[in-house]
C-alpha cells in the first residue's frame, strides 16, 4: 500500500509559532484552514511532522502566516478526550507571509488571517489590513470596521478607487 493512499491534502496558513516535539526529528504546528471568507467555515488543525528534514524546515524556516499545502494522514481521536490531528508527510509553501518579524520583543503585534486577508493589530490600537497580494487594504482604529475595509477593497467605487477607511 502506497503511503500516499488515502492522504489528505489541505491548504491553510501557519497559525502560530512551530514547536519542537518530544524528539529532535519531530515538529508540531497548527494550520488555519479557511475555505472562504466566511469565518464559520474556518478551522484550526494540529499537525505533527516526524520527518527530520521537514521538522527542521518547519522549525527554522516557516513563519506564522505562511500559506502552506500539507499532505498527510488524518488521525482521529481514540478516546473521547483525544484530539484530531494531521500526521504531515509533505509541506509545500504556496505563499510566504508578507509580514516581517517584529523588532521589539516586548511589544508584539497580534496577527490574524481572514482567508486571503492579513490583519495586524498594533498595541497602539491601530489595525492594518492587507490583501495576500501585498496590497494594503486600509488602516482603522476600530476593529469592527475590518469587514467594511475588506468590502470596500473588493467593491471599488465607480471612480476606480478602493473605498478603504485609511
Amino acid at each position: 500500500m502506497n503511503s500516499q493512499d488515502n492522504a489528505v491534502i489541505l491548504e491553510g496558513f501557519l497559525d502560530e509559532e512551530t514547536l519542537p516535539g518530544t524528539r529532535d526529528d519531530v515538529a508540531r504546528f497548527r494550520i488555519h484552514l479557511a475555505a472562504d471568507e466566511d469565518r464559520v467555515d474556518e478551522a484550526v488543525l494540529p499537525c505533527v511532522v516526524h520527518n527530520p528534514v521537514l521538522a527542521v524546515s518547519v522549525l527554522t524556516e516557516r513563519k506564522r502566516g505562511d500559506l502552506l499545502r500539507v499532505t498527510g494522514h488524518l488521525r482521529l481521536p481514540q478516546t473521547p478526550d483525544g484530539a484530531i490531528w494531521l500526521e504531515v508527510h509533505t509541506i509545500d509553501v504556496l505563499h510566504p507571509t508578507l509580514l516581517t518579524d517584529p523588532t521589539d520583543e516586548e511589544v508584539t503585534p497580534f496577527v490574524e488571517r481572514y482567508a486571503s486577508y492579513v490583519t495586524l493589530y498594533e498595541p497602539d490600537g491601530l489595525t492594518h489590513v492587507w490583501h495576500e497580494s501585498g496590497e494594503q487594504v486600509g488602516v482603522t482604529d476600530d476593529p469592527s470596521e475590518i469587514s467594511d475595509l475588506i468590502h470596500a477593497y473588493e467593491h471599488p467605487t465607480a471612480s476606480g478607487e478602493t473605498g478603504g477607511l485609511t
